[in-house]
């Protein structure tokens, strides 16, 4: 099929009068057949005169760019940044609701926005950062040795850059209902607050240090359920159920355990939302109001590290073994070996207390909270 452009250049080139080091004759076509030079070749072969080949310039401006994007640790961030993203407009934006839209929102449907934005995070960046989206779990996996260190302050800037332009995107849907609400006048207490629908502020009947306990319980509650969610050697959710069971674990912490703290349990769910209304105009006392705002930064981490810890040694360490089974029991028979598998008993090893008895992938994943 080579042919018809190489009877093109040569026919160029006896045009310009060079010299040819190939016959002009005869051309010789992949079947072994001898072809005539004349101009009438093309047609019959069904090819036109002659083929340009257009050729992609790759610049070194490009070639740096698509070396960038295919950086392990770029795309670790920005999956964390998007699905963070993602989660943090749902979340908050069910919040607005409820703040500022009187009977079109609720406490139920805070959960339910919180649960379900999880849920599409898992989906974006589960495959490629884990999709932790809380700054908590990203520092219990890389403490249990689960994750290098070198990639916390990736992931935890990933997710804080994420929750910060979320919350400006809030801001900027909601700004009128806002204005409205407040009578122009952004406060963080009293019955015209809207701080509340960008971090948590702990509530009357609640003081600093049981606020602190409630995060840490909390937080360890995310933590031990989500080991299990992913535990393999345990008894995991089916395949491809993990996003969404991960969402409802979520919804249930919100609605059963929520009230007093108003379950945070992420540093980057609460931290960067709280920075951005510093700067929009609610000012310092966002950092002031009963001195709140380093707890849900301190306590979540030092809950989910309790949780893991709890669960790979209540459960993570004692993973049922099941007992080998010969491939081909027929083939010991002429020996009168009976095989005899073990089906009312079943025999306990003890694994070593490592978060890679609980984690079945190379990243923990789906997990999350708000």
């Amino acid at each position: 099929m080579g042919a018809p452009s190489q009877w093109s250049s040569l026919w160029h080139r006896r045009k310009k009068g060079r010299d040819l080091d190939v016959q002009p004759q005869s051309l010789s076509t992949s079947l072994g057949s001898h072809v005539p030079l004349t101009p009438e070749v093309p047609a019959a072969l069904g090819k036109s005169r002659s083929t340009r080949v257009s050729k992609v310039v790759s610049t070194p401006t490009a070639t740096k760019m698509q070396v960038i994007w295919q950086n392990e640790n770029v795309r670790e961030f920005l999956a964390e940044f998007i699905s963070t993203y993602v989660m943090m407009v749902f979340g908050l934006g069910a919040v607005a609701h409820m703040v500022l839209g009187g009977k079109m929102g609720s406490y139920l449907a805070v959960n339910l926005g919180f649960g379900f934005g999880v849920t599409i995070g898992v989906h974006m960046a589960g495959n490629i950062s884990g999709a932790h989206m809380n700054a908590a779990l990203t520092f219990t996996s890389c403490a249990l040795g689960r994750m290098s260190w070198k990639k916390f302050p990736v992931y935890v800037l990933g997710q804080f850059l994420g929750s910060f332009v979320a919350a400006a995107t809030i801001y900027g849907l909601f700004y009128n209902a806002i204005i409205d609400f407040s009578g122009g006048k952004l406060m963080t207490t009293g019955p015209t607050a809207t701080a509340n629908i960008f971090a948590t502020y702990l509530p009357d009947h609640m003081t600093l240090w049981r606020g602190f306990l409630d995060e840490v319980v909390v937080t360890g509650m995310l933590q031990l359920c989500l080991l299990a969610i992913a535990d393999k050697g345990n008894n995991p959710t089916l395949l491809g159920t993990q996003a969404i069971v991960t969402g409802i674990l979520v919804v249930i912490i919100g609605i059963s355990l929520g009230m007093n703290s108003g379950y945070a349990i992420n540093p980057s769910r609460d931290l960067p939302p709280r920075f951005f209304t510093f700067l929009a105009g609610w000012g310092s006392q966002v950092f002031r109001t009963k001195d709140w705002w380093w707890v849900p930064v301190v306590a979540p981490p030092l809950g989910a590290y309790c949780g893991a810890i709890i669960y790979l040694f209540f459960i993570g360490s004692n993973k049922r073994q099941e007992p080998q089974v010969l491939e081909n029991p027929l083939a010991f028979e002429d020996h009168k070996i009976s095989v005899l598998p073990k089906t009312t008993s079943h025999q306990h090893g003890v694994a070593s207390l490592t978060p890679v008895s609980v984690y079945p992938e190379d990243r923990p994943s789906a997990l999350y909270h708000p």
